[in-house]
């Protein structure tokens, strides 16, 4: 008999025995649950697969209340997200990830439609929390602490709520009826908005209002800048102030021809912006290559696919009017390294991505408050900074600077923050074992390819600032849940039950799961090798028998 296969996966106490009922064995099966990679990805802390379970079922408002749990912005979160919880996702080896970002949006937008509010506890603790900065870290903070029955008020210098997800992302990703909607369901929940209200005095605005604690979440607005040689400089502008005045409806005249310096996700945003206000060409100008451009690889694709041209491997030496005099570069280790080559392009203006800082000036004479050489904010495990009762996240401290990043950032603090507030400590929930690709023990017909979301011909798309990306049907969206493949949990299966030769499992009803008859099991791990998702482990400790 062949039993490589089996050896990969079987515990080495039954290797020697083989398979079948016949003797009994020294170990037997329990079952248990593991943490699902896709769970694990999420920089929002999500319970995926669990809301996927629901959605699987066709309840829908149930799955989106599991979200809700965690996230309370699933619409904005299934455009914009670069769902890291795909590229961990085990089914990709099977045939290709679940895409549970398009199911988000799926149960986001029709929560939208449906009004439906977060099911919580509502209690009141007589504590108030000030909230600075009303992007999505704020937001996340704010909405989490109102679930835990604290008084929320959101302080912010701009005249709208939402932050770099109003200003940096464009229309065609994310509408705008569709954040607003979002926003306006956390300020139906209670949380007060103050806006055009810039805090220039942390701690005197918590003695006035009151507050018992405070959450600073002010965006990366402020652009990098850098010093190029010109003698007679045309159009020049930040990424950030030409989305922003796109936005607003006054963007400047930039002429036919655009050059854009960087190569992040704002880069690509603004060169996509360029071409729907009617730029002929529009060219990034990169120093690395395409493997070390940190914007995210589909959106990269998106701007080619709509015609943005990226010279890569190139720096920016010198301006004269509209020609730019460029240098080759090389990658040594990684790193850009000038070639002395150089070439000429033409261009009528030149938008500056070479990322942006936060400004934290306003923190600097608060006691405690310590920062690392870019500014940016020091923050313990706790998410609270050197001075008791003031915490910050999202862009403000070192990390990745992303909205799901930030989401997370205001979730962990709004539960510390609790804690600060009640005299206590936060310890996050033990995790589960991740259960890898490599475990599952999947014996059912599986190909079913990923369902792709519609979307806007390349050749149309920048006509307009219409949302590219399209969502789901309710029957699209209930096929790629029912690709989940429930890793580490039991979903039920009745694989075990009908393997068994001892009738040792018995069913518990739908919802509870099966328990094991010690007294029939004989140890043979049939059972153990038919469960798809890895929820039956083979062991000898008596304890977690419970016999």
């Amino acid at each position: 008999m062949d039993t490589s296969k089996r050896d990969l996966t079987t515990p080495p106490d039954l290797q020697d025995h083989g398979k079948g009922t016949g003797a009994m064995r020294s170990q037997k099966p329990i079952y248990q649950d593991s943490l699902p990679p896709c769970n694990n990805a999420c920089p929002a802390g999500e319970n995926i697969q669990a809301w996927l379970a629901f959605a699987q079922q066709g309840r829908h408002e149930d799955a989106w209340q599991v979200i809700m749990e965690n996230n309370a912005l699933p619409a904005v979160h299934g455009r914009v997200c670069y769902h890291p919880c795909e590229d961990s996702c085990n089914r990709k080896y099977v045939d290709s990830s679940v895409s549970i970002h398009a199911i988000e949006r799926f149960l986001g937008d029709l929560a939208i439609e449906k009004g439906w509010m977060p099911i919580y506890p509502e209690k009141w603790s007589g504590k108030k929390v000030l909230v600075i900065g009303a992007g999505p870290s704020g937001l996340s903070a704010a909405y989490h602490l109102t679930r835990m029955g604290h008084q929320v008020e959101i302080r912010e210098a701009g005249p709208i709520a939402g932050g770099m997800m109003h200003f940096g992302i464009p229309a065609y990703r994310l509408p705008r009826d569709i954040l607003d909607a979002e926003i306006g369901r956390i300020e139906k929940m209670g949380v007060k908005f103050t806006l055009n209200h810039k805090v220039e005095n942390v701690l005197d605005e918590m003695r006035d209002g009151g507050f018992d604690a405070v959450f600073i979440a002010v965006g990366a607005h402020i652009s990098h800048k850098v010093n190029i040689p010109a003698r007679d400089a045309g159009k020049m502008m930040d990424a950030i102030s030409y989305l922003k005045s796109v936005k607003e409806g006054n963007a400047p005249k930039l002429g036919r021809r655009v050059a854009i310096y960087g190569g992040g996700n704002t880069a690509i945003d603004a060169a996509r912006t360029a071409k729907r206000m009617g730029a002929d060409e529009a060219l990034i100008i990169y120093r690395r290559d395409r493997e070390s451009m940190p914007a995210h690889d589909f959106e990269t694709e998106d701007a080619l696919a709509e015609g943005v041209k990226i010279n890569w491997l190139r720096t920016i030496k010198q301006i004269d009017q509209q020609t730019f005099k460029v240098e080759v570069m090389k990658l040594v280790d990684g790193k850009p390294v000038p070639t002395g080559e150089f070439e000429e392009l033409k261009a009528d203006s030149l938008i500056m991505a070479l990322g942006q800082n936060t400004d934290t000036g306003f923190l600097k004479g608060i006691p405690g408050i310590n920062f690392k050489a870019n500014d940016t904010v020091i923050v313990g495990k706790d998410m609270m900074t050197g001075h008791p009762g003031i915490f910050a996240g999202g862009d403000m401290v070192p990390s990745e600077r992303t909205v799901t990043v930030a989401v997370g950032h205001g979730k962990k603090a709004a539960r510390n923050i609790d804690a600060y507030l009640t005299n206590s400590t936060y310890h996050p929930a033990p995790k589960h074992p991740i259960v890898g690709h490599e475990r599952l023990h999947i014996w059912y017909q599986t190909h079913a390819p990923q369902q792709e979301q519609d979307a806007l011909n390349p050749v149309s798309r920048t006509d307009s600032f219409e949302e590219i990306v399209k969502g789901f049907s309710e029957t699209e969206a209930r096929y790629e849940s029912q690709r989940c493949l429930s890793c580490g949990n039991c979903f039920e299966c009745d694989g075990c039950y009908g393997a068994c030769p001892e009738d040792a499992v018995i069913k518990l009803g739908p919802g509870k799961r099966y328990r094991f008859d010690y007294d029939k099991c004989t140890g043979c791990a049939v059972c153990y090798e038919q469960c798809p998702c890895s929820a039956i482990e083979m062991t000898t400790d008596k304890a977690s028998l419970k016999i």
